[in-house]
């Protein structure tokens, strides 16, 4: 009971899942995915063996409609299954069981795979393959437009619940975990895909601020410095980006925009991420004399106010 897309970006080779449904948990059960593997969907009447078992099948070689076959070959229940693989290779493959609840379906495309089941229209899984098509930018977020779409066109008949968004990158690294690019869920909530795509908005912060760490690690700063305006850009309200960042602009010899930022965090959120940053003194990642100085500005800044 639930709608879904399995893609695979044939710029970067990355592989995803999204999906939504009226379902608590969602993310657990449906999307899976292995960076230089595959990727997997298991949903209606759920056999989630479905999603360990098929990666292990395509990482030993088999296609996506190969894995396909086994999967439902082997199960007494496949009729009542909805399935859809994207491999490696870009291949793909989908499965909808004939007594899959109506409006059922899928639609294959070109690196990808649409399908849902106990719509409201059998519209939906065109309108995710249109929109997925028509949609620029990142794999993720290609792939939550498609989601979007379903819900315009009516989503599950039963409302909404859960959502959730696998990534995994296009070139596999053998750690998994940090192959997992985006790995984001909504467990229960009356809005799940505007809440998917607030955190998806937060994580590309996060990430572009990793890049600006990456660059000043590197000797850029003024690069490093662009990209972190970027991060504090995409997500103005997370007080801990604007923090940290002020604090490494005041390292890098830039004082009052430095404090300037990590003043608005602690004025809005308190005191206590003074208390955090005397404690780096502790372990020398802040010189103590600089620590004094940004205290002082802090605490004269926030008596002024």
């Amino acid at each position: 009971m639930t709608y879904s897309i399995v893609a695979r970006d044939a710029a970067t080779g990355e592989l995803g899942v999204a999906v939504q449904s009226h379902y608590f948990q969602v993310g657990p059960v449906v999307p899976w995915a292995l960076a230089g593997v595959g990727a997997i969907a298991t949903q209606s009447r759920v056999n989630v063996a479905y999603g360990p078992s098929g990666l292990e099948l395509l990482k030993q070689g088999f296609s996506a409609e190969e894995t396909l076959r086994a999967l439902t070959a082997g199960d007494g229940q496949a009729d009542v299954r909805q399935c859809g693989i994207v491999d490696a290779m870009g291949g793909v493959a989908a499965h909808t069981g004939a007594k899959c609840i109506p409006a059922a379906g899928h639609v294959l495309g070109d690196g990808f795979t649409c399908q849902a089941n106990l719509m409201d229209k059998d519209t939906v899984w065109r309108a995710m393959s249109d929109a997925f098509i028509s949609t620029q930018g990142p794999l993720a977020e290609r792939m939550l437009a498609a989601m979007e779409a379903a819900e315009a066109e009516g989503g599950d008949i039963r409302g909404k619940q859960s959502a959730a968004i696998l990534v995994v990158s296009g070139k596999p690294t053998g750690r998994e975990w940090e192959d997992r690019t985006v790995d984001l869920r909504v467990e229960d909530a009356p809005e799940p895909l505007p809440e998917l795509r607030r955190l998806l908005r937060i994580r590309r912060a996060y990430d572009t601020a990793g890049d600006a760490d990456h660059l000043a690690e590197g000797g850029d700063k003024a690069a490093a410095r662009a990209r972190l305006m970027e991060a504090l850009a995409l997500a103005p309200e997370i007080g801990e980006l604007r923090f940290w960042g002020g604090l490494d602009i005041a390292m890098n010899g830039d004082l009052d925009d430095g404090v300037r930022l990590m003043s608005e965090v602690v004025e809005s959120e308190g005191k206590h991420w003074i208390e955090t940053m005397k404690r780096l003194v502790l372990i020398g990642s802040v010189p103590a004399d600089l620590a004094a100085e940004i205290e002082a500005r802090l605490t004269t800044s926030s008596r002024a106010k």
